[in-house]
Formats: structure tokens, C-alpha cells, sequence
């Protein structure tokens, strides 16, 4: 701290209509959007920042973190200055700007900061070409509610100015405390520049029995594992948990030095583009396989010569094997939480353990009550994510080390895992077909009109016969959730037709970019009968998609041949 006092500035500027959070206090629009229009970042900080009481706001810690994509160091820089400027007293940063979203959660739960800001886009391309966000966490580690997002968005269609502090410069290389005099302001503000690492992984070593994994990953019959980071976050997170502390091969993680355009790929691990570990898996050289997008959120599991776990099953198995980890021998388990689109695979697990299911939206925050409460120790979502209690998000690290203690305990690969498993409860064939880029003008009248077809009441009841399949309609509805914790209601979460052999189709209209929308498609299909586990997924579900095609007239109304992605 040399020279005179940063000085305060205050900035008029003016509001933007597009700044309403999608859910969980995130913005996320095309990267030239941020980088090109005038305050548009700053006006979003800026309400972020003044949706905290200020009260609170004056003095508290706050966590900051970026998946390392394109823009993300500018942006950086500016929450800083902005931060500095509003009354914050202490940031912590990952050295280099990065931080995966569950070490955000983590780091805000164990210093019981007032909130975090992560610069991510989730599962979309980087690169100036690609996307940016802005994601606020609260004070428990997970997203922010509904009621802060729309503080949030009310505050940003109203904005006049924004405070910061543009001569404040901090070097993100450089660990350790670096601490700024600011004008008119009592108390130094403080920049705190930590290891990405050190904090998450001191928590996973009292969750897990990490000897029981290095000897899997070490031991004379030593598991082979390839571990895909995708050019995002998780590359450091891979090489320091895995390789450096459990002993894993150098060469079992690719692709780990994060990269601005994530190499030019898409850093989502599905099926679709996780194609780099899905070739290495195929030839059997492996006998387990993972992939994570760029904020370490979400994951994928596969097995020798590329066995594919679905998120689903993957949700269930980890329920049903939840003893092979000392944390939940140690906590119990008291609830499981699943999105409303998740299959119902996870149902039949807690029906055999008696403990209860909470059906939510789409959203990692909705869990965030539940688990405060203590109604649920693990939860998950179709969209390759899963966690538990020991954080406010979900963690993919945490779902691979779930996966490798399994493996550990039982001594069985992952298809007979599977397999096991669908022998004891069942299969849920199930698929999601996305139809993204679309009008939003065109989804909501597709929306509406479904809506209005599948709850009249001469709907249920009807049949529908495709081939040798007839399915008869048992119940519709537009999905509502009422919060068991605050009895606040959700409404219109997506429309549900389940069939009278609970079998299910579900639409749900999603607009996280907020500049195109995308109709997601679920079909979900039940198979007790252990002879029939060996289909693919499309050809059982082809009648249900064939209903859901002719009632929705999807392809008509939008002009597609087909959905974008499947997974």
C-alpha cells in the first residue's frame, strides 16, 4: 500500500431491459455483448453488488472465480475496482482468476463469506465468438433464489450510475494478501489471492477415503483412468487430486491447461462432445472414464470400451452405494432431491431405503432449502450434475470420487455396476432431445398451445398407438413446486404427461442465454423385466417420441428436421 488513496468514482449510466437472471442470480448472453456494449457489465455488477442490504454489504468477504474463459480476466478486474468501490472489505480470488463453481461454494461456506461472483458460462463455447456470465452465489455457498434474482434484475431496469475504483490494479499471478487505501474509505480494502485447489481439497479428504481410492489407482491390479478436463477449470483440480494426491498417472488427465476458447471445442461432457474421451474409452485400454465442462459442475462417467452412464442412473447408483463413503456413514441420509425432468430411477432407490424423494424444477437452488434444512443429502439433475450436503452446488470432482470409492468397495468395473443395479430396481430407458435456437415468440405459443391441449380433461384417458405400443394418458399437468421449507410456489416448470405404465414425456421451455430458446424434450420409459436391458435407449423410446412429435407439431412449427443435440 504505497502513494495516495485509489480514488472513488461514480459513473452515470443507463439501464439495460435484458438483464433479468435466468435462475440462481445468473446472467449469461454472447461474449461481445459484454465486451462491446457500454456498462453493460458494470450495470449488472452493480446490481448484483447493491441487491446485498448494505449493511451487510459494508466490510463483508466476498468470493470471486472464473472458469478461465475469453473476457474473464477483464471482467475480473472489474468486480474488483467495483467491489472496492461499493464497500466490500476482502476478496478471495483463485490465483490466476480461477476458481470451479464448487470451490466457490466451498470457499464461501468455510470462511462464511456474504456471497460469491463467478464469471462462467457454464457448459458454452468460449472464445470472443462464444458466450459470457455472470453467476451470483449467496451466503450458504449455493445460487441465489428467485427473490434475490429478481432484486437483481429490478435494481439493474433502474440503474443511473456505478461506483468503482478504475486506477485499482491487483496482480491475479501473485498468492497472497495484496491490500489498497481507498479515499474516504477507514479500512483498507483487502485482495486475498489463494490456491484454486487447497480449500475444496482439504474438504474432499473428510469425505472420502482416499486410500481406499490410491490403492485402486495405485495398487498391482491398478485401475486405468482417463480424465477429460475439457481445456476448462478442472485441469488444475484433476492434477492436483487425482494424479499429485491419489496417485494417478500423469497421462490419465488430458486436456488440463484451461484455455480462453476451451481449444476451440465445446466444453459440455455428453456424448455429443466428449468425443476425445469417448474414442480413448472405446478401445479398452481404460477402465474408467470422466469428462467435466468449464466450471466443474457437471460430469460424465463411462466405462471400459466406452459403457455410457447416464446422469440418471448415475444419480441413483451413487443412492444406492452411499455406505462405500465414510461421510455418509458418518451423517446418514435423510431425503434425495432430483429435478422434475430427472428420471425416476432415484425414486425407486429411496422407495427401497425409506427415505423421501423432493421433485423440484430444473435448478440447483431449489436443493439449497432442502439441504439447509436437513431434508436431503444428495440431489441431482438430468443435465450431468450431482451433489450433496456438503455443498451448495453441485460438484463433478466430487461425483468422479463418488464413482472411483464405489469401484473401490464393491471391486466390480462400472457396466456391472450398472447392470447390478438395473437387475435389483429396474432400467428408466430415457433421453433428452434439445431443440436450441429457436424464436422465443414461436416456443411460447408451441408452449402455450400444448399446454392448453394436454390439460383439457378430455386429454386424459386418451390412447395413442404406435406399432405394437399402446399408451393411455394417466395424467397431465403444468409442473408447479411448493418449497416444503418457505412454502413458496414455483409455477409452470414444464408440462408433464406420464402414461398409465409410468412412462413419461415432458416439455420444458428453456432461455438461459436469453437471446434464443430451446425446447427440451424428455421421454422416459420403465423396464423391470432383466431380458430387456439390452436395448438402445431411442429405438424403446421411438413410440414416445413419435406422440410427443404429433402432439406438439414441433417440427412443423419451427421448421426443424430434428432436435440439435440428444443426450
Amino acid at each position: 500500500m504505497e502513494g495516495s488513496p485509489i480514488p472513488v468514482l461514480t459513473v452515470p449510466t443507463a439501464p439495460y431491459e435484458d438483464q433479468r437472471p435466468a435462475g440462481g442470480g445468473g446472467l449469461r448472453r454472447p461474449t461481445g455483448l459484454f465486451e462491446g456494449q457500454r456498462n453493460y457489465l458494470p450495470n449488472f455488477i452493480q446490481s448484483v453488488l447493491s441487491s446485498i442490504d448494505l449493511r451487510d454489504r459494508q466490510g463483508c468477504t466476498m468470493v470471486v472465480g472464473s472458469d478461465g474463459r475469453y473476457f474473464g480476466r477483464t471482467a475480473t478486474e472489474v468486480v474488483v475496482q467495483m467491489a472496492a468501490a461499493n464497500g466490500i472489505g476482502r476478496l478471495i480470488i483463485g490465483q490466476n482468476g480461477i476458481l470451479s463453481t464448487p470451490a466457490v461454494s466451498c470457499i464461501i461456506r468455510k470462511i462464511k463469506a456474504a456471497g460469491g461472483i463467478i464469471l462462467t458460462a457454464s457448459h458454452c463455447p468460449g472464445g470472443p465468438g462464444g458466450e459470457f456470465g455472470v453467476k451470483f452465489n449467496v451466503a450458504n455457498g449455493g445460487p441465489a433464489p428467485d427473490v434475490v434474482s429478481d432484486k437483481i434484475y429490478q435494481i439493474s431496469k433502474t440503474i443511473e450510475e456505478y461506483a468503482i475504483c478504475p486506477d485499482l490494479r491487483i496482480d491475479l499471478s501473485r498468492l497472497g494478501r495484496q491490500e489498497f487505501d481507498l479515499e474516504n474509505k477507514f479500512k483498507p480494502f483487502r485482495v486475498e489471492i489463494v490456491d484454486p485447489v487447497d480449500i475444496y481439497l482439504n474438504l474432499l479428504r473428510t469425505i472420502f477415503d482416499f486410500n481406499a481410492i490410491k490403492s485402486l489407482l495405485t495398487g498391482p491390479n491398478q485401475l486405468k483412468i482417463r480424465i477429460d478436463a475439457m481445456h476448462g477449470v478442472m485441469g488444475p483440480y484433476v492434477r492436483k487430486v487425482l494424479c499429485d494426491e491419489l496417485g494417478a498417472p500423469a497421462n490419465s488427465a488430458i486436456n488440463c491447461v484451461p484455455l480462453e476458447d476451451f481449444g476451440g471445442q465445446h466444453p459440455d461432457p455428453n456424448l455429443t462432445y466428449a468425443t476425445t474421451l469417448l474414442e480413448a474409452m472405446k478401445g479398452g485400454e481404460y477402465g474408467f472414464g470422466a469428462a467435466f465442462d468449464a466450471d466443474g459442475d457437471r460430469y460424465m462417467i463411462l466405462g471400459q470400451n466406452g459403457f455410457f452412464v447416464s446422469p440418471s442412473d448415475s444419480l441413483a447408483i451413487i443412492a444406492a452405494n452411499l455406505s462405500c463413503i465414510p461421510y455418509f456413514r458418518q451423517m446418514g441420509v435423510r431425503g434425495f432431491g432430483r429435478s422434475m425432468p430427472t428420471s425416476t430411477a432415484l425414486d425407486k432407490v429411496a422407495k427401497s431405503m425409506k427415505v423421501p424423494v423432493y421433485e423440484t424444477p430444473a435448478g440447483w437452488r431449489f436443493f439449497s432449502n432442502l439441504m439447509d434444512s436437513g431434508r436431503c443429502s444428495l440431489c441431482g439433475e438430468e443435465s450431468f450434475g450431482t451433489g450433496s450436503d456438503h455443498l451448495r452446488e453441485k460438484d463433478g470432482l466430487w461425483a468422479v470420487l463418488v464413482w472411483l470409492s464405489i469401484i473401490a468397495a464393491r471391486k466390480q468395473n462400472v457396466e456391472d455396476i450398472v447392470r447390478d443395479h438395473w437387475a435389483k430396481y429396474g432400467r428408466h430407458y430415457y433421453c433428452r432431445f434439445d431443440y436450441e435456437g429457436l424464436e422465443p415468440k414461436a416456443t411460447y405459443y408451441i408452449m402455450r398451445d400444448l399446454e392448453a391441449l394436454i390439460t383439457d380433461k378430455s386429454f386424459i384417458g386418451q390412447q395413442f398407438a404406435v406399432g405394437s405400443h399402446i399408451y393411455s394418458v394417466a395424467k397431465t399437468d403444468s409442473f408447479e413446486y411448493v418449497d416444503p421449507v418457505d412454502g413458496t410456489v414455483t409455477k409452470k416448470q414444464g408440462l408433464r404427461i406420464i402414461f398409465s405404465d409410468a412412462s413419461r414425456l415432458i416439455f420444458r421451455l428453456s432461455s438461459s442465454s436469453g437471446v434464443r430458446a430451446t425446447i427440451r424434450l424428455y421421454a422416459e420409459s420403465y423396464e423391470r423385466d432383466p431380458s430387456g436391458h439390452d436395448q438402445e435407449p431411442q429405438a424403446v423410446l421411438s413410440p414416445l417420441i413419435a406422440i410427443a412429435l404429433k402432439i406438439s407439431q414441433i417440427h412443423e412449427r419451427t421448421g426443424r428436421r430434428g432436435p440439435t443435440v440428444i443426450t
